[in-house]
């Protein structure tokens, strides 16, 4: 069966149309080849024609020269005559059919013009040794019967004639009959021999004229014995093709259907370039892109469940984190400004125990109340007052300002070529780095590299935070933005809670990447002008 390749990138309705069509393809291209090549053989056989006729042309030209030499001086001027016509028509030939093979007709050109002059010449010197002969005879009266019969015979064979008078007459070799006559012989010589070179030629010519014919009919009878039997191969096996095609990508398809069926989202399992750019190969391709928005639709679907979940969470223990901070913030103050009275009415006299027993309830309740303020912080979580903020400068004056000691840790801040405005509130984006840039110090405590960078694109400011110490566990990514979730020990896990919901309520977007032993990276992602 023979197959052929169809362009990937036809519609199947052209497809199906091709298989219906192609076999009278066939036979109109079989018909245009033949009557092109038809053309061809009528030019061919012209041109055959033309050579044919050069080549009798020639055969002529050459017989009138063979007369020239053979009859008397009064006789030759006709045959001359006949030679200088035959020239000029070979010389037409060559100037109406230009479509001559260029290198036989240089040469053809070159012969007919060597041949024109050596026959001139050879005219010229035959009037110039017949006046010799005149002045010879009237010289040689007693001889002149001999001179005569050497007269009727130099043009033919002038070498014997100077023979003929060299021992008869006892002419001296330079006589100027006998050297012309020697001229003679050389000059008919030549002649000879140029004009064998254009009989020669024209048969060449003729010969790969009439071979250039059976070459065309050769062709002709081949493509018809070829394209015939191509005529019925070709078609069913563009049937079997196309229906073979387009099933196996029809079975693809619907085998990632029912995979989807199951809610798994799969690509097409084959390469690309199988798939063709017909009807099916787009719907294959439109599939495919369904495929990766159903994922994309499911993945934001998850990610909106966590964060609304997140958002419940949060909600839920924001309210009682603030009934339980405001309950506990006055007994609180009570216990801290007993505490503070106490340690003053203690004075020196007090023993050390009940010293560092007060000084142990002043921490604690400081410590209490850090907290207490952070719950209340979480829990008021007030709106945004937006004002333009400089977020390098912001950035750079935050890590000066840290309680945490940093005199280990390699600070840098890459803010690009130029700083960047964004709208925001300068107080909860400085909690912000506050939180982060803490973190990332107390996660290097044996020192370390922190690095800010700032960069704005398309409306969007992208902030990455990276430190290189301890790292995440993979388990727990998922939980850092939590309230109370820390794997600190001292933590109280509401720093990157309340970061998260002032990054939320700047309608932006914070995200962990964390890989245990190597560090951790936050990404913000907030617009310019809110």
């Amino acid at each position: 069966m023979c197959y052929i390749r169809i362009n990937p990138t036809m519609s199947l309705k052209k497809k199906i149309a091709l298989g219906f069509f192609i076999s009278a393809s066939i036979i109109a291209i079989l018909a245009a080849f033949m009557y092109v090549n038809f053309i061809e053989i009528r030019k061919e056989i012209r041109y055959l024609e033309v050579t044919d006729t050069f080549t009798r042309k020639s055969l002529q030209l050459r017989r009138h020269e063979k007369n020239y030499f053979l009859y008397s001086p009064q006789k030759a001027d006709e045959e001359s005559q006949a030679v200088h016509a035959y020239l000029a028509e070979l010389k037409g030939i060559l100037e109406q059919h230009p479509n001559m093979e260029k290198v036989d007709t240089e040469a053809l050109r070159s012969y007919l013009a060597e041949y024109e002059q050596r026959f001139n010449h050879i005219e010229s010197l035959v009037r110039r040794l017949t006046a010799a002969f005149g002045r010879t005879k009237d010289e040689h009266m007693q001889h002149a019967l001999f001179i005569s019969l050497a007269e009727l015979a130099f043009i033919e064979k002038p070498s014997q004639t100077a023979i003929f008078l060299s021992k008869v007459i006892s002419f001296p070799a330079g006589h100027a009959l006998i050297s012309g006559l020697r001229e003679l012989e050389s000059d008919n010589a030549l002649l000879r021999k140029t004009g064998e070179s254009i009989v020669e030629t024209a048969k060449d010519l003729d010969k790969a004229a009439r071979e250039k014919v059976e070459s065309v009919i050769r062709l002709s009878q081949i493509a018809i014995v070829v394209i015939f039997p191509l005529f019925f191969v070709v078609g069913i096996g563009t049937l079997f093709f196309i229906s073979r095609s387009v099933s196996r990508r029809l079975m693809l398809l619907i085998s990632v259907v029912e995979k989807t069926g199951t809610g798994a989202f799969p690509h097409v399992a084959a390469p690309e370039r199988k798939w063709g750019n017909d009807e099916v190969g787009l719907l294959i391709r439109k599939f495919d892109h369904m495929e990766d928005q159903l994922a994309e639709h499911a993945a934001e679907i998850e990610r909106k469940n966590r964060e609304l979940i997140q958002v419940k969470k949060l909600a839920a223990i924001g309210t009682l984190a603030a009934g339980v901070a405001h309950e506990l913030n006055n007994p609180l103050n009570n216990i801290h400004l007993s505490a503070q009275v106490l340690a003053k009415q203690a004075g020196e006299d007090c023993s050390p125990i009940m010293h560092e027993a007060v000084d142990d309830i002043l921490g604690q309740t400081v410590r209490v109340k850090r907290i207490v303020s952070e719950l209340l912080e979480f829990a008021r979580g007030r709106e945004p007052r937006l004002q333009k903020v400089d977020l390098c400068e912001l950035m750079g004056g935050v890590y000066k300002k840290l309680s945490v000691d940093t005199a280990k840790v390699r600070f840098s801040l890459d803010a690009g070529s130029e700083c960047v405005i964004l709208a925001a509130d300068p107080e909860q984006m400085e909690q912000v780095f506050i939180n982060l840039f803490t973190n990332a110090v107390e996660a290097m405590p044996d020192g370390g590299d922190l690095a800010a960078s700032v960069r704005a694109s398309d409306g969007a400011v992208v902030v990455t935070v990276s430190d290189s110490g301890k790292g995440i566990a993979k388990e727990s990514l998922d939980k850092v933005f939590e309230p109370f979730f820390t794997t600190k020990d001292k933590g109280t896990g509401l720093g990157l809670a309340i970061v998260f919901n002032i990054i939320r309520k700047h309608y932006g977007e914070i995200a962990v990447a964390s890989e245990e032993g190597k560090g951790t990276t936050f990404t913000i992602t907030m617009p310019r002008e809110l």
